[in-house]
């Protein structure tokens, strides 16, 4: 079989083939070897398996590509620690302990980096040729290139978060092509988000549209969520509301049939059997078969050392104090040492166990836990079928919540966040203003605790004195380490192999953003700058 020509993302190191392999359901398609470009994109079927390849790029085949960076993520924050105390975490203090190390912190980013570029490749692929290719039905042509402009905006976004502006690639290049190739502004960088979501929604069909095979796909929805969210990113909040209240039937589309809904039990929403549930617009598809690697192995990343897992990104005590009263989240939420039951797997060993010394924190996430008779065998490999829940209805209602209390419609803002609070049994909220705001916030916190949100809300909420709310939580006088400096937890205090000091070397203006993976730099020969600070 012919090799493709080597084509370079623009980016120094990202020169990689064309490859793609199989998943489930929509996914399942044979695994194909490398393709000459010019025998590639013929028909349907090949158009079809291109963008079978551009979803794989979302999570990719194991941990370390992608699911050990979202975990990196929840760890600069003070919702999780880097967790397992019995390794050395190496690149993962770099970044969680804001230590300005930026070879190394660069380093923890050069997988996640390198492999966004290589789906955004692919993205790349199905968008310039499958116009191209004949098709019997054209509406389903112009579905795939919605999907792949869906997925191309989606890596642009998960870039543009964690690093601000980035090169923007959006057709194939040769090697000479991108020489010199320099970082767009952050301004520039979501337009381009903007552009092909905005592209994207009127060829997408919306969830119920598609048959039961096809689950999982992007939809309208899904498009729709991502765009309101980096307009809210953006503090766009007009423009975020309208696509909000489409989603939730309010204001002009009152009356309407709402394409999702809130599961009416808490315990259900990271569950293996609620897959592609109705509260879920957006997530990775999995698969159990061990020889298509396509399942997620993040459950073990994070997992108790003295149940099977790694330890890498556990709760803090800040995180389970923040709870209060809210007992129903908090159960589905955390697992503590010496548990007498975990909620939903009745055939769990108790006491359970998190081992103190083991562990910074003696906890560990439920919502990635996976009950002992639905573990595959062997149970430490890519193929548990928990797909990874990455938009769903609940962060919905509270960017609603936000953007109405932002646009001071306060009665508004109170109905999404009151929605989200009863399915737990909480009292609904009834204040306004900067107390409604604040409301709104904890609330993120509680509902999207560990699922690679937190880091974001923090960067871009701007406290009362104007700084970004990280700038307060980190840092020598941030709350999160005055608490761990003072605090007392019976596991977090005894344990310093990992140092309850984390964030004390928080620098405002430089550690908002991560660094750019320094041989990036270097090997563009400095036409990608790194990011201020480092």
């Amino acid at each position: 079989m012919k090799t493709m020509k080597k084509y370079i993302v623009g980016l120094s190191i990202a020169v990689f083939t064309l490859s793609l392999s199989g998943c489930a359901d929509f996914l399942e398609e044979p695994v194909r070897g490398q393709q000459d470009l010019n025998e590639y994109f013929k028909n349907e079927d090949e158009c079809k398996q291109q963008i079978t390849g551009c979803y794989q790029s979302i999570f990719y085949d194991d941990w370390w590509q992608i699911q050990k960076f979202y975990l990196a993520g929840d760890m600069c924050t003070d919702d999780m620690w880097m967790g397992n105390t019995t390794q050395d975490p190496g690149e993962y203090r770099d970044l969680a302990h804001y230590t300005g190390n930026t070879y190394s912190a660069g380093s923890c980013c050069q997988n996640f980096w390198q492999y966004r570029y290589k789906g955004i490749l692919r993205c790349n692929l199905a968008i310039e040729r499958i116009p191209f290719v004949t098709f019997e039905n054209e509406s389903l042509k112009k579905r795939y290139i919605a999907e792949a402009k869906f997925l191309r905006a989606f890596q642009y976004f998960d870039l543009v978060k964690n690093f601000g502006g980035v090169p923007l690639v959006t057709e194939l290049k040769m090697p000479s092509e991108v020489q010199g190739i320099t970082r767009a502004t952050v301004e520039q960088t979501y337009a381009q988000i903007e552009q092909d979501l905005l592209q994207a929604i009127p060829d997408l069909p919306k969830r119920s549209e598609y048959s039961s095979q096809d689950l999982g796909r992007a939809t309208k929805g899904a498009a729709q969520g991502i765009l309101a969210k980096a307009y809210l990113y953006q503090e766009k909040y007009i423009e975020a509301e309208k696509l909000l209240q489409e989603i939730t039937c309010r204001g002009e589309f009152s009356g309407e049939q709402p394409e999702y809904e809130l599961l009416p039990d808490f315990g259900d929403v990271w569950s293996m059997d609620s897959n592609n549930s109705i509260e879920s617009l957006f997530e990775v598809q999995t698969n159990s078969d061990i020889a298509y690697n396509l399942g997620e192995r993040i459950s073990v990343v994070c997992g108790s050392r003295n149940d099977g897992g790694w330890a890498w990104g556990i709760p803090t005590s800040n995180l389970e104090k923040a709870f209060g009263k809210d007992d129903i989240r908090l159960q589905w939420t955390i697992i503590k040492d010496g548990a007498t039951s975990i909620p939903g797997d009745p055939s769990a060993k108790t006491p359970y166990e998190v081992k103190g010394d083991e562990h910074k924190s003696g906890r560990v996430t439920r919502k990635l836990y996976i009950p002992v008779d639905k573990r595959p065998s062997p149970y430490d490999a890519a193929h548990i079928p928990l797909n990874y829940r990455l938009l769903r209805y609940a962060d919905i209602l509270l960017m609603y919540a936000e953007v109405e209390n932002a646009l001071q419609r306060d009665d508004e803002a109170q109905w999404a966040l009151n929605e989200v609070r009863g399915r737990v049994d909480l009292d609904p909220v009834t204040s306004t203003g900067t107390q409604l705001r604040d409301a709104i916030r904890l609330e993120r916190r509680l509902e999207l605790a560990l699922e690679n949100n937190r880091l974001f809300d923090l960067r871009r909420w701007k406290d009362d004195n104007t700084k970004p709310a990280i700038c307060n939580i980190m840092g020598k006088d941030g709350t999160f380490v005055k608490y761990n400096l003072t605090y007392s937890d019976s596991y977090e205090s005894k344990n310093q192999k990992e140092n309850s000091n984390k964030g004390i070397n928080f620098k405002e203006g430089r550690d908002e953003l991560f660094p750019i993976p320094t041989t990036e730099v270097t090997m563009s020969n400095g036409s990608i700058q790194q990011n201020p600070g480092y």
